[in-house]
C-alpha cells in the first residue's frame, strides 16, 4: 500500500491540527484558518444569544470579542502575531499623542481598520462639519475611543482572521445594542408598513451564506486542482494552441481561482451576521438585509457589463475603504492613485503591480467607451441587450487578462503570459484612450437625460 504523501506544515501557528492536515492533504495554515473561522461561527451564535446587550454590559462584550480575537490570531500566526499587536498599540499611541489635524497621515501604512478609524477621527475632531461630504460627516468619530474599544474594534474574533473592514461607529453601535435599530431608523421603518420596531433575526441569512460557503469550498477543492494556473504559461501549451484557445483557457483558469475568495469572504460575512452584526436595513418589500459587511456580490460579478461594475462588487469593503481614504481625498488623479495604493496595500509581489497598473488602463478605457457610446444603445431594448451581451463578454475577458498576474505573483510568468497574449488588451486600451475623446461625466449625464426624454416623447406619441 502506497504511503500518503506528507504535507509540509511550515507555519508559525499552532500545530495541534497537523494530523488533520496530513489526513486531508491540505497545508496546515489553511486548516488552522478554516478551523478558527468555524469556531468563530459557533462563538458568534453564542455571543449573540448569551452576551447580548440586554444581558451584559458593553465592556463585557468588548472584552470577550477582543480576547477571543487575540487567541485566534495567536493560534493562526503564532509569534508572527506580535507584528499585529505591535502595530495596533503603536497606532493607538499615535492617535493619542499626535495632533488631531495630522493624525491620519502616519497611519496609512497600517491596516484598513486603523486607517479608517484614523481618518474618521480626523474628520470628527480635526475638521469642520461644512468641509466634509455627507458620508464623511455621517461616519465621523468625535470622541477618541478608549483602549478597550479600540482593541475590540481592531482585534475582535469575528474579523481578526479574514475581515471584513467595517466603520467604527457601526461596530460600536453593534456592541452597545444600537446597530439594528440605528439602521431601521435610517430607512424609516414606519414607512415600510411596520406598526412597531421589528427585531430581525440573521439566522436565515447565515444559513444561506453557509450554503454558498459550502458550494464554494467544493468548487475550490475540485476546479482549482483540475485547472492549475501554471498551465497557462506552460511552454508546450503556448506553442501548441491557438490564441483563441489560450484566451479561453485563461478565462477558465481565472474562474477556477475565484471560489477560494467566495469561500473565505462569505464565511467571514456569515460569522459577523451570526453575532448579530451586519444588518443594513429593510427594502420596499419589507425584506430584511444583512449585507452591510458583505465583501462580494457573486451574481453582479458574474454578470458585470463593465470593469467598474466588476470592481464595485468584488472585495466590496476594500473598495469602500480605498474610496474613503484615497479616492474621495486625492487632490488629483484619484483613479490612478487609488489603484497604486491598492497595490501597495496588498504587498510586495510584482504580480500585484502588474494587475493594478493594467487595471488603471482598463478602467480608463472602459470609461471612455461607456461615455462615448453607451447612450446610443439606450433607444431600444434590443440594442440595449446587444450592448449588454457584448460588454459582458469583453469585461469578463478583460478582468481575466488583468488579474492573472495577481494570481501568478512573479514577473517571469506574467511577462510570458502577456507575450503569449500579444499584450492585446494593453494595446487596445491605449489605442482607445488615444482615439476616443475624453468626455466629463456631466456631459455623459446630459446625453443620458436627452435620450430618456427622447424615449419618453416617442412613447407618448406611439400611445
Amino acid at each position: 500500500m502506497a504511503e500518503t504523501p506528507s504535507v509540509p506544515y511550515r507555519t508559525t501557528g499552532s500545530t495541534l491540527l497537523h494530523p488533520l492536515s496530513q489526513l486531508l492533504g491540505i497545508p496546515l495554515d489553511q486548516v488552522n484558518f478554516v478551523a478558527c473561522q468555524l469556531f468563530a461561527l459557533l462563538a458568534a451564535f453564542w455571543f449573540r444569544i448569551y452576551l447580548s446587550p440586554s444581558n451584559v454590559s458593553s465592556v463585557v462584550r468588548h472584552a470577550f470579542a477582543t480576547l477571543f480575537g487575540i487567541y485566534f490570531a495567536v493560534f493562526c500566526f503564532g509569534w508572527y502575531s506580535i507584528h499585529i499587536f505591535v502595530l495596533v498599540m503603536m497606532s493607538y499611541g499615535i492617535m493619542n499623542i499626535a495632533s488631531i489635524p495630522n493624525i491620519h497621515s502616519p497611519l496609512m501604512i497600517i491596516t484598513q481598520k486603523i486607517t479608517t478609524l484614523a481618518f474618521q477621527v480626523h474628520d470628527g475632531i480635526g475638521r469642520q462639519a461644512e468641509d466634509l461630504t455627507a458620508e464623511q460627516n455621517r461616519l465621523a468619530v468625535k470622541i477618541r475611543p478608549s483602549l478597550l474599544e479600540y482593541l475590540s474594534y481592531l482585534l475582535n474574533f469575528m474579523s481578526v482572521i479574514a475581515g471584513p473592514c467595517s466603520n467604527y461607529k457601526d461596530y460600536i453601535a453593534f456592541i452597545e445594542g444600537r446597530h439594528v435599530h440605528m439602521k431601521l431608523l435610517e430607512v424609516n421603518w414606519k414607512q415600510k408598513g411596520y406598526d412597531r420596531l421589528p427585531d430581525p433575526s440573521p439566522t436565515g441569512t447565515v444559513i444561506y451564506k453557509l450554503c454558498i460557503t459550502f458550494v464554494s469550498l467544493l468548487l475550490f477543492l475540485t476546479l482549482t486542482k483540475t485547472y492549475p494556473v501554471t498551465y497557462i504559461v506552460d511552454s508546450q501549451f503556448i506553442n501548441n494552441t491557438s490564441f483563441l484557445s489560450r484566451l479561453g483557457y485563461l478565462y477558465i483558469v481565472m474562474q477556477a481561482s475565484k471560489p477560494k475568495y467566495y469561500f473565505a469572504w462569505t464565511l467571514a460575512d456569515a460569522i459577523n451576521n451570526a453575532a448579530g452584526y451586519g444588518f443594513s436595513g429593510v427594502d420596499d418589500q419589507g425584506n430584511f438585509h444583512w449585507d452591510l459587511l458583505s465583501n462580494l456580490n457573486i451574481w453582479n460579478i458574474e454578470t458585470a457589463t463593465s470593469f467598474k461594475m466588476y470592481i464595485e462588487n468584488w472585495n466590496i469593503q476594500t473598495a469602500a475603504w480605498l474610496k474613503r481614504v484615497c479616492y474621495d481625498r486625492a487632490p488629483w488623479y484619484p483613479t490612478a492613485l487609488t489603484f497604486i495604493l491598492s497595490a501597495l496595500w496588498h504587498g510586495i509581489y510584482p504580480g500585484y503591480y502588474f494587475t493594478f497598473v493594467t487595471g488603471i488602463l482598463m478602467t480608463l478605457a472602459s470609461r471612455a467607451i461607456r461615455n462615448n457610446y453607451r447612450h446610443y444603445f439606450l433607444s431600444s431594448k434590443p440594442l440595449k441587450v446587444i450592448y449588454d451581451i457584448v460588454t459582458w463578454f469583453v469585461t469578463q475577458l478583460a478582468v481575466c487578462y488583468t488579474v492573472a498576474p495577481f494570481v501568478m505573483l512573479a514577473v517571469e510568468p506574467t511577462i510570458k503570459l502577456y507575450k503569449s497574449m500579444y499584450f492585446h488588451m494593453h494595446i487596445l486600451s491605449l489605442l482607445l484612450l488615444l482615439v476616443l475623446p475624453i468626455k466629463p461625466r456631466d456631459h455623459t449625464l446630459r446625453q443620458l437625460q436627452k435620450q430618456v426624454t427622447h424615449n419618453s416623447v416617442k412613447n407618448k406619441k406611439e400611445k
